[in-house]
């Protein structure tokens, strides 16, 4: 209790939504707890009749200190007559204000809630070490509801089985080869771990291109990695080359045999098990922006371009998807990163998606914010004009549109599909997740979702205490009349071009130099750059921290803190709300798992990789948050969920795809009712941002061929000019080329801009 000034205040008054009630505050080590009697007047005649009515019990709000985002002091001298408020603005969307009489009890209230929220210095201080649950969840155990071997089984990869190309390495099972990865890597059979060891040098963190998924009709997967170090220089590596094309190989293994010597596949192959492949027609389902999307990564790919429109399934299509914008990508290079060189990998198309990075994705939720943030002190609707302004849900959109791009690739085109984006713990983890929601029932199922959260985001190193700022920061702590920076709110600081520009010089500056082991040269952890050495594997490497620096004093960067996890259970709302039969789960669940991230009453999201959780003994020391599900979960049941599988029924097939331009805003969330939030016309995301293109796709490259802009220029032969220019039209409807100069190419000052934002 050292760091609790005051324990309890006696009558004041809270506000919400406009409406005041007088009680009790308490302090404790882990929460704030507000009681307060029942209003009289909302009684029941059966209440009044009971002998109890009299001693009717107190209701009380808690709220769990991590969850606070915003805590703002206005003191109020006794002169003014005035009470002192504290604001407090939740991550949850809990807008509360606390009203005193006494001005130096709110300061101490305001100071015992900033000691116990941001001056704890160790995730080890948190409510999950703590916290002792209740029967019936102290009798479950949800550490044990996902096993990587059991799920990777579950596809077809499994050592004792039948070899369907893939092997599981353990090179990484002490972590050492690669510190934020699982510890198990479902590899291509065919590439030994010493081709691992050196194809690992030639991606950030060492995160190579593994298995997250595996399709069970077809054999195509969907793998991830972090971006190459392809740098200034155009370094590659043979054995990345190599690794890649195993992947994109390991579905003709089973037609054709394994054999050592990989013989490159075009970009476009006869598609594998033709045979097994259920009778679904996509037409019904795919809108004429996904369609085009799919004809331009056809027919850039194409050596055979005849203007014929593709037929789905019929070719393969393997697709490398970055998800950055396509000049911020290949902006990276000076700073010693970027992205693949197409003439090294003739056997892919590569794809850019032009989803923003966290720091764009962390403004856009401040604005969200700031249209709601008097909703402590009165019960009007959100602004509507501030919340189309946000583009949050354009945003959110254009996640969706690339999930279902992949999503089509690996289910109707019968295509390997590698996702990264920079570190590939951020947009990698939302589309590899979200994809694998539309094409496989099992996600879909309360079970499936917890083991495709446990597999995706957990155990490839989605960065959650980064991210999620568990320990908070003073900066988000202010007292009105005593700021010095106004701009001190929201999710974190609008950093200006000077700032942008000077971050990128300390990036290169660190780059040029190979014997600088210090991270002060490292902006944040979303593109962090590393020398590719050509050399031994043997090379000196940046060193990986050591296993005593997990329970070292934690701080939060803000600049690091984004809303990454929530946009991916946004989107998981969109496709729940647009496909109600299909999925196990309800609303709730979505919401409730998101107030349990920032709550800290459990350890499954407390550190930023499995290694971490491992070393801190996460398991033995605190409970899983699936504990809180499972033992409840009757109140987290779709009622409209149907099971049934049937490719030749339509509303019951195997796959779902999103629909992009019926995104809503996710009400519930906000504690808002649907009108408040969802007019008849709003369902539409152009009708929010007043832009109507949602597309997502912004390039797609080849070794030969190139569309979009930013993407270097190629050279298309006579027979395929005709035939790209006829999609020249629906390129511009895409939006890929928006923001071009007269000769087709990015104006200097957008270019500026996105690369300034990248590097952040």
């Amino acid at each position: 209790m050292e760091r609790t000034r005051i324990a309890k205040v006696n009558d004041i008054k809270l506000l919400r939504r406009g409406q005041s009630v007088g009680g009790n505050l308490h302090l404790t080590p882990h929460h704030l707890i507000f009681c307060h009697n029942p209003d009289p007047t909302t009684e029941t005649v059966e209440d009044s009749m009971s002998e109890k009515a009299h001693k009717a019990r107190p209701k009380e709000l808690w709220i769990t200190y991590p969850i606070i985002h915003i805590c703002t002091l206005r003191p109020s001298p006794p002169a003014s007559h005035l009470p002192s408020s504290i604001r407090l603005r939740c991550r949850d969307f809990t807008f509360v204000c606390f009203c005193f009489s006494d001005e130096k009890k709110a300061r101490d209230v305001y100071e015992s809630i900033k000691a116990w929220t941001c001056r704890l210095g160790k995730i080890e201080k948190l409510y999950a070490f703590s916290y002792q649950p209740q029967k019936p969840e102290k009798d479950v155990n949800g550490w044990k509801i996902y096993d990587a071997k059991r799920e990777w089984k579950r596809m077809g990869v499994s050592d004792k089985g039948v070899d369907r190309g893939w092997r599981i390495s353990s090179i990484n099972t002490d972590y050492s080869f690669s510190p934020t990865y699982p510890a198990l890597l479902p590899v291509p059979s065919a590439i030994s771990d010493n081709t691992l060891n050196y194809a690992g040098r030639y991606r950030s963190r060492v995160r190579i291109p593994v298995l997250t998924y595996l399709h069970p009709v077809n054999n195509c997967s969907i793998t991830r990695s972090s971006q190459p170090l392809v740098g200034v220089r155009g370094n590659r590596s043979i054995q990345d080359e190599k690794l890649l094309l195993s992947i994109f190989s390991t579905s003709h293994t089973n037609e054709e045999g394994a054999s050592s010597s990989l013989t490159p596949p075009s970009s476009q192959s006869p598609r594998s098990s033709e045979g097994d492949v259920p009778s679904f027609s996509p037409q019904s389902t795919i809108s004429d922006t996904e369609a085009l999307e799919d004809e331009i990564i056809a027919r850039t790919g194409n050596d055979d371009q005849s203007g014929k429109s593709p037929v789905y399934g019929a070719q393969q299509h393997n697709l490398i998807v970055d998800a950055r914008p396509t000049v911020n990508a290949y902006a990276m290079q000076a700073v010693g990163l970027g992205s693949e060189n197409m003439d090294h990998y003739r056997f892919a198309t590569k794809a850019y998606l032009g989803i923003d990075n966290i720091h764009v994705m962390r403004d856009s939720l401040k604005r969200v914010i700031d249209a709601l943030r008097e909703s402590d002190v009165t019960p009007l609707a959100p602004q509507r004009d501030a919340l189309a302004k946000s583009g949050w849900l354009k945003h959110i959109a254009g996640i969706l549109d690339g999930a279902g791009l992949i999503a089509r690739q690996v289910g109707l085109q019968h295509s390997h599909v590698l996702i990264h984006c920079s570190d590939g713990w951020d947009r990698t983890s939302q589309l590899s997740a979200l994809s694998q929601l539309c094409l496989d029932p099992y996600y879909r199922t309360l079970e499936g979702f917890i083991v495709l959260v446990e597999k995706d985001w957990l155990s490839f190193g989605h960065m959650f205490a980064h991210r999620s700022g568990f320990l908070s920061s003073e900066k988000w702590f202010q007292i009105e009349n005593e700021r010095l920076d106004s701009h001190r709110q929201g999710f974190g600081n609008n950093v200006g071009a000077g700032n942008a520009i000077e971050n990128a010089l300390l990036s290169a500056k660190g780059f040029f130099n190979k014997d600088n082991t210090s991270r002060d040269s490292i902006v944040d952890s979303d593109g962090e750059l590393q020398p590719y050495e050509t050399g031994s594997v043997n090379a000196k490497k940046i060193p990986t921290p050591s296993k005593g620096n997990v329970k070292d004093k934690h701080i939060t960067k803000v600049k690091e803190t984004s809303p990454v996890f929530h946009q991916f259970l946004d989107a998981t709302y969109q496709l729940l709300h647009q496909h109600p039969t299909r999925f196990e789960f309800n609303e709730r669940f979505l919401r409730r798992l998101l107030y349990h991230l920032y709550s800290c009453q459990y350890g499954t999201f407390l550190y930023n990789n499995e290694r971490e959780r491992v070393e801190g003994n996460v398991q033995e020391k605190t409970r899983s948050v699936w504990d809180y599900f499972i033992s409840r979960k009757d109140q987290f049941l779709n009622d409209k969920y149907d099971a049934t599988i049937d490719d030749n029924i339509r509303g019951n097939e195997r796959l779902v795809f999103p629909k992009p331009s019926e995104v809503r805003w996710w009400n519930e969330l906000f504690g808002r009712t649907d009108l408040e939030m969802n007019t008849s016309t709003s369902s539409h995301v152009q009708s929010l941002d007043g832009n109507s293109n949602i597309a997502v796709l912004s390039g797609v490259e080849t070794a030969d061929n190139a569309v979009g802009s930013g993407v270097p220029g190629k050279a298309i032969s006579n027979g395929a000019a005709g035939a790209m220019s006829a999609l020249a039209a629906g390129v511009a409807g895409l939006g890929i080329g928006k923001g071009k100069g007269l000769d087709g190419r990015k104006s200097p000052v957008n270019i500026k801009s996105e690369m300034e934002v990248e590097m952040q």
